[in-house]
């Protein structure tokens, strides 16, 4: 039997302290490694290790046979191990906050910390008309033909705070457009299913649930309520910002990051 496949990932920074956690960044289902590359080069130069995936299917990683929550925290400790990481700080948008929380459950041992940024617990029941609803609507321009950049086009202005425009918007755009279709109709079948309300009062790792203002797909609402279902949560909420908040104030989102690892212990000065 051949081994599973292995994600990949791009990496920056070493750490001087080898208790020292490493941050591991997992994208949403419109993105990829290169969105995160503002982040890999902030927290290198502050004295992290830090990685981000390609979740499997996306960029360079090889796809899975089949995509479910399981089976991508699954990949997500393959990846773990294969890049001798022992204990990781999950940072998640969107997508990738679900599978840091399917991970929790799947080996919290090797989890130190958590970031949940523009996501949410569940996504409802995965038979019901809305989650219906919600998958037809999101592959209805690729049956009809359209391109994965007509996609994007489309679909991005609505992500992000009204009128932005600035250069995460093109980042964005440029991450959406290349995610193979296959991969984005499989994502977005495995999205409806999750659910995972339940352990969120399991959580025992410092986390922070990131929220934005302007955000329709994760309304801050929802991020405060799983803060408050968390032992000890902090909930943020970025003003001006869009679901797409780590693109739009990448600065702001690492900052809220950078001073939420360092006050609960998990950066040591080299």
């Amino acid at each position: 039997m051949s081994a599973l496949p292995v994600p990949v990932w791009a990496e920056a920074g070493r750490s001087a302290d080898p208790a020292q956690p490493v941050l591991v960044f997992l994208h949403g289902i419109g993105g990829g490694k290169q969105g995160f590359e503002s982040q890999l080069a902030h927290f290198s130069q502050a004295g992290w290790r830090a990685i981000a995936w390609d979740m499997p299917g996306y960029g360079q990683s090889p796809a899975l046979a089949h995509v479910d929550f399981p089976a991508l925290a699954d990949a997500l400790l393959r990846m773990l191990d294969a890049a001798d990481i022992q204990r990781a700080v999950l940072i998640g948008h969107s997508m990738g906050g679900m599978v840091a929380q399917q991970a929790w459950t799947r080996c919290p041992e090797r989890i130190a910390g958590l970031v949940i940024a523009a996501s949410s617990p569940a996504f409802g029941n995965s038979t019901g008309d809305f989650q219906k609803q919600f998958v037809a609507q999101r592959v209805a321009p690729l049956d009809a033909g359209k391109t994965m950049a007509d996609v994007a086009d489309a679909l991005i202005p609505t992500m992000v705070a009204p009128a932005y425009q600035g250069a995460g918007f093109a980042l964005a755009c440029a991450c959406m457009s290349v995610v193979p279709a296959d991969t984005y109709r499989a994502s977005i079948q495995a999205l409806v299913t999750f659910e995972q309300r339940a352990a969120l009062p399991t959580i025992t790792v410092p986390t922070l649930c990131l929220a934005a203002e302007h955000d329709k797909t994760a309304p801050p609402e929802v991020m405060r309520r799983m803060a408050e279902k968390i032992p000890g949560a902090v909930f943020e909420l970025l003003a001006g910002a869009g679901h797409l908040l780590c693109f739009e104030q990448p600065d702001h989102f690492n900052a809220v990051i950078e001073h939420f690892l360092k006050q609960h212990g998990l950066h040591k000065a080299a």
